[in-house]
C-alpha cells in the first residue's frame, strides 16, 4: 500500500490588506473547505498560522474557520502547531520563539476548539535549526515536518526517524519536495500523480510519501486546482480513504487475485490510501536518531554547502537582509528591557505596546520581499520596517519612564539612534533599486 499524507499551509501576514484576504478566501479557502467536504473519506494535515486566523475573523471570513473546525471534528483534517505571525524561528531568540508558539496555540486554541490539539509543528517556511527542537518538544509537540532537503540520511518512506533532545525524542517526517513543487507549479496532473506515486512504490511493500505546499496553491496561484488536481486525485481514491487497515489487506489480495486471473479492475484506485501525517506513526515503525540540516523549504544542497540555510530570508550576500536583522535586533533588545524595568502604569502601557507591536513585526514577508533579484515588493519591505520602527519607539518611551539610571536611558537612545541610522539605509536601498 502507498500512503499518501498531503500538508497544506495556509497563511497571510498580518499586514495584509482587506481586499488581497478576500481575494484569496474566495479564490482558495472557501473552494478548499467545499471541496473536502464534498469527499467525506479524505484526509489533510492543515496548518494554519493564528494570524490568519485572527484575520478571516476579523474581516468576515470566519466561514473559513468554521468550515475547518468543522472537518476537524469529523476526523477528516488534523492541525499542526506553529507559530503565530510566521517569524523565521532559527533566527530569532529562544525566548521570542517560546513566546510565538504560545501565541498561535491560545488563538487557535480559542477558534478551533478541542479540535485543535495538534500532534505536529510547523516551522514557518519549514526553516529548522537545531535551536528549535527544545521550543517544539516542551509544547507538547510529537512531531515535526521539514524539507526533504534536510534529510541527513537514507531517504525514509518505510520508517520515520526521530531528532534527540536529552532523553526525548521528537519524529521527523520530510516532504518529498521535487513531487511537491511539481504540484505547486502544475505540473503533474491526478493520473500523473498516481503514476508518480507507484513509481516510488516500485516493488516496496508499503511506503509513504508526504507533500506539503501553501494551500494558496489551489485556487489563487492557480485556479481551480482544488478541484482540477486535489478534487480529481481524492476521487480516484475516495473507495479505499476510510478503509481500516485490515481491510487494506484483504483489499490487497483481492487485486492481486484480479492480477493473477485477469479480473476487470474498476476505475478506482485501491493500492493508494490518503492519511494524515500523525496515522503514519501507527503505520510505520520507528527509525533512526538523526540530525537534519539547517534548511527550508526554498533551500538548496547549493545553499546548503554555501553555510547559506535560510537563502530567501537572510541571505549573506543581501546588503538589504543585514541591515534589517541588525534593525530588528535592536528592537528586540529594547522591548525586552522595556518588559523588565516598566513597573509603573504609565510605564507599562507604553511596554505592553511596544510587546504587542513586536509580535507583529517578527514576521518573515518583510524578508521574502527584499530579494532584488527574484521578488521585491518595497511597500512590504517598508510596512515591516514600520512596525519595527513603532515597537522601538513605545520601548524606549516605557524604559525613559521606568526609573532607571542616566547611563541605561543613554545608553538605550544611542541605540534608538542606530536604529534611525539603519533605517535611512534600508530605505535608501529602497529608493535606489
Amino acid at each position: 500500500m502507498i500512503y499518501w499524507a498531503p500538508l497544506l499551509h495556509f497563511y497571510q501576514p498580518s499586514t495584509q490588506l482587506h481586499w488581497v484576504l478576500r481575494k484569496v478566501c474566495e479564490e482558495s479557502y472557501r473552494p478548499l473547505v467545499a471541496m473536502f467536504r464534498s469527499f467525506p473519506n479524505a484526509r489533510v494535515t492543515v496548518n494554519i498560522c493564528a494570524a490568519l486566523t485572527e484575520m478571516l475573523a476579523e474581516h468576515g471570513m470566519s466561514d473559513v474557520v468554521e468550515g475547518l473546525r468543522e472537518l476537524a471534528d469529523e476526523g477528516r483534517l488534523e492541525f499542526t502547531g506553529s507559530a503565530k505571525y510566521h517569524p523565521i524561528l532559527p533566527l530569532i531568540p529562544g525566548e521570542e520563539v517560546r513566546r510565538q508558539i504560545a501565541l498561535n496555540s491560545q488563538t487557535n486554541r480559542s477558534a478551533f476548539g478541542n479540535s485543535y490539539s495538534p500532534a505536529g509543528f510547523f516551522s514557518p517556511e519549514m526553516c529548522y535549526s537545531r535551536d528549535i527542537v527544545e521550543p517544539v518538544i516542551d509544547t507538547g509537540h510529537k512531531w515535526l515536518i521539514l524539507s526533504g532537503v534536510a534529510c541527513p540520511a537514507d531517504w525514509p518512506n518505510n520508517v520515520i526517524y526521530h531528532i534527540s533532545s536529552g532523553e526525548r525524542q521528537l519524529r521527523v517526517f520530510f516532504r518529498d519536495d521535487i513531487l511537491s513543487n511539481k504540484i505547486s507549479f502544475c505540473q503533474l496532473d491526478a493520473p500523473g500523480f498516481l503514476n508518480h506515486l507507484r513509481q516510488l512504490r516500485g516493488s516496496a511493500e508499503d511506503i509513504y510519501v508526504i507533500t506539503a505546499m501553501d494551500a494558496e496553491t489551489f485556487g489563487h496561484h492557480i485556479k481551480s486546482w482544488e478541484t482540477l488536481f486535489l478534487g480529481e486525485v481524492y476521487d480516484c481514491l475516495e473507495p479505499s480513504c476510510s478503509l481500516s487497515r485490515g481491510v487494506r489487506q484483504l483489499q490487497r489480495l483481492v487485486d492481486t487475485q484480479k492480477e493473477i486471473f485477469g479480473s476487470g479492475a474498476g476505475t478506482k484506485e485501491s493500492d493508494i490510501d490518503v492519511v494524515t501525517i500523525s496515522q503514519l506513526l501507527e503505520l510505520f515503525p520507528a527509525g533512526g536518531d538523526i540530525e537534519p540540516r539547517p534548511s527550508s523549504w526554498s533551500t538548496s544542497m547549493d545553499d546548503i554547502r554555501s553555510g547559506n540555510p535560510y537563502p530567501l530570508w537572510k541571505w549573506k550576500d543581501n546588503h538589504i537582509h543585514q541591515l534589517q536583522w541588525k534593525h530588528l535586533r535592536i528592537a528586540i533588545e529594547l522591548v525586552e528591557k522595556a518588559t523588565k524595568v516598566a513597573q509603573e502604569e504609565s510605564a507599562r502601557y507604553y511596554a505592553d505596546i511596544a510587546r504587542g507591536l513586536l509580535d507583529h513585526a517578527l514576521h518573515s514577508d518583510q524578508f521574502w520581499w527584499a530579494n532584488p533579484d527574484s521578488r521585491w515588493d518595497v511597500n512590504l519591505v517598508n510596512r515591516g520596517l514600520v512596525q519595527q520602527r513603532d515597537a522601538l519607539f513605545n520601548a524606549y518611551k516605557a524604559i525613559k519612564m521606568s526609573g532607571v539610571g542616566e547611563d541605561e536611558i543613554t545608553d538605550c537612545y544611542y541605540r534608538v539612534i542606530a536604529s534611525r541610522d539603519l533605517r535611512s539605509k534600508i530605505m535608501d536601498q529602497l529608493f535606489m533599486q
